[in-house]
């Protein structure tokens, strides 16, 4: 195949319907065709990344190995495609913006006014470099919010500026919720023909709709969208609530859509192999009948306004399904602010089969998280802390094995005596400047895991991210304060177990409690949820997962 070919993903009506999740879908079932494929997430925001963006205002950012924070998005790729994305993979608003102010302050516009085109341009020339330093031969477009809002408004005209230079080389296919109220029992097409309308106020006719409901579309909807939205009633894809999302190319692939985008990019018809999927689908379908186990989830970023916001913790979640399916085990998770833990106690958490303590930063609910970890400790509850969830798992270590009540962090507490987690002196130069965005250690850092811990046998036995003859492994991270190495001696001498280091700078990595006065004790300052995915769950859940499912709390 010698020309480029692009599949541009819009939404309609409301954010959230599963543009992602349909982009990926699609991307799964035409590299399964045996086509290279490279997705691409553009986002309207002005923010250079994700990363200084409060989780409960938009979810959890998700961290690519080379350290680019990104959209939840991103990490859906990296789970259907099983491979990793990178900063060539998600665009923002700013981003665009800031490399056309650089380029005109280089003169590279040789004197050019500046105008809103160079935006839909340098949008393209993002698109066509992904395509490049990935070899595809497919890119898949996913255009961030919904069409007809302002602020995106560039991108659609990047899509009409390719479709015009690049005829028979450009599907558009626009995901559009279709509701069903419960006063009327039909579902209603009518938002979606307002959102079509608006995509052919901007030039964009989309080749197909995929609409998002409760249940299939029938064919009354089929021919009310092919007839108020010019779309081919077999172009109509209906992409219904689901059981797990790893059906959604299932589904796809029943009603022949990759077939159909094939056909109308003019390329050869190739069929997908889909074992692998099917046999995952059975595995989760499997463990739904099986013994369940609950985990508490101690963290700070549940709450929005009334509602609790499942996203902001989205790829632990992720990596705690992808586990409990490989290992066999029914996961109810019960969500609970660490606040209510500081205000309520530590009862709340009831008598779990396990508790975690995710990422956080700064003192609120600091101290319900403490007491989380140290709740977990007594009771030899298996416990997985992760970054901000292993630094509090030392402070309470710090605090009620070594008797130092004043125990903190540099972060929460500055005048504390016994700082057992500070930020080293590299990371106070950048915060000094207030230079917050992009400064924390980003991405993947190398690290050694001692032989015969808990850590080491979870990588050895789940066969993952791990070289045995060295026990270097390398894990995602996304923090700024560290273990205070001033402290190791005696928390080593109180019984606690450093089982890993970094490679640069000699920094705690990981953290546990010996098997013998504990089933289960781990913290890690890396974040193994990154790196999960349903084909290799991440061998430091799977361990955590098999201990849970053993106790019958």
């Amino acid at each position: 195949m010698s020309k480029l070919k692009y599949i541009f993903i819009s939404g309609g009506v409301i954010s959230g319907i599963g543009k992602g999740i349909t982009s990926a879908s699609i991307g799964y079932l035409l590299q399964s065709a045996g086509y290279k494929v490279a997705p691409i997430k553009f986002e309207g925001y002005l923010n250079i990344d994700a990363g200084t963006i409060n989780p409960i205002e938009h979810g959890d950012p998700f961290l690519c190995e080379d350290g680019t924070e990104t959209d939840m998005d991103i990490g859906t790729y990296e789970k259907f495609l099983g491979k990793f994305m990178n900063r060539d993979n998600f665009v923002t608003m700013g981003q665009i913006y800031q490399s056309i102010i650089q380029k005109e302050r280089r003169f590279e516009y040789e004197g050019e006014d500046v105008e809103a085109v160079h935006i839909s341009n340098e949008i393209i020339e993002k698109i066509q470099n992904v395509a490049k330093k990935q070899k595809a031969e497919i890119v898949l477009i996913e255009l961030g919010g919904t069409a007809g809002e302002y602020w995106n408004v560039f991108f659609y005209e990047a899509s009409r500026i390719l479709t015009l230079q690049n005829p028979g080389d450009v599907v558009h296919v626009h995901v559009s919720y279709v509701p069903t109220p419960l006063h009327l029992g039909e579902p209603k097409t009518k938002p979606t023909q307002l959102s079509v309308r608006t995509l052919n106020s901007m030039g964009v006719q989309p080749d197909f709709i995929v609409a998002r409901s409760e249940t299939y579309i029938d064919q009354r909807r089929r021919d009310r969208f092919a007839l108020f939205c010019n779309v081919k009633g077999d172009d109509i894809i209906s992409n219904p609530d689901c059981k797990s999302v790893y059906e959604v190319p299932l589904i796809l692939h029943d009603q022949k859509m990759d077939e159909k985008i094939l056909k109308k990019l003019g390329i050869p018809l190739k069929k997908p192999d889909l074992s692998e999927l099917q046999s995952l689908n059975t595995s989760i379908q499997l463990v739904k009948t099986m013994e369940t186990r609950e985990v508490v989830i101690a963290g700070k970023y549940f709450g929005t306004g009334d509602y609790q916001l499942k996203d902001s913790y989205a790829a632990l979640f992720d990596a705690i399904d992808h586990a409990s399916w490989k290992v066999g085990v029914k996961i109810k998770t019960h969500w609970i602010d660490a606040e209510t833990i500081e205000k309520k106690g530590v009862s709340v958490m009831g008598s779990p089969a396990g508790i975690i303590v995710p990422i956080g930063w700064g003192n609120r609910g600091a101290l319900g998280m403490i007491e989380a970890a140290n709740f977990a400790r007594e009771q030899k509850i298996p416990y997985l802390g992760l970054c901000y969830g292993m630094q509090l798992a030392v402070v309470a270590f710090a605090r009620y094995v070594l008797g130092w009540s004043d125990a903190d962090t540099s972060e929460n507490n500055q005048s504390s005596p016994h700082q057992v987690v500070h930020l080293i002196p590299s990371q106070q130069k950048v915060l000094d400047k207030r230079a917050y965005g992009g400064s924390m250690r980003l991405g993947g850092w190398e690290a050694f895991v001692k032989k015969g811990t808990i850590a080491y046998d979870a990588y050895e036995t789940y066969h993952g991210f791990i070289d045995k003859s060295t026990g270097l492994t390398s894990e995602r991270h996304r923090h700024r304060w560290e273990v205070n190495n001033a402290y190791v001696a005696d928390l080593e001498r109180a019984g606690l177990i450093i089982s890993a280091y970094s490679k640069l700078e000699h920094l705690v990595e990981i953290i546990e409690l010996p098997k013998k006065i504990h089933p289960f004790y781990l913290g890690t300052q890396g974040h193994p949820e990154y790196k999960s995915s349903p084909w290799q769950p991440h061998p430091l859940f799977m361990a955590y997962l098999e201990v849970v499912k053993s106790n019958k709390r």
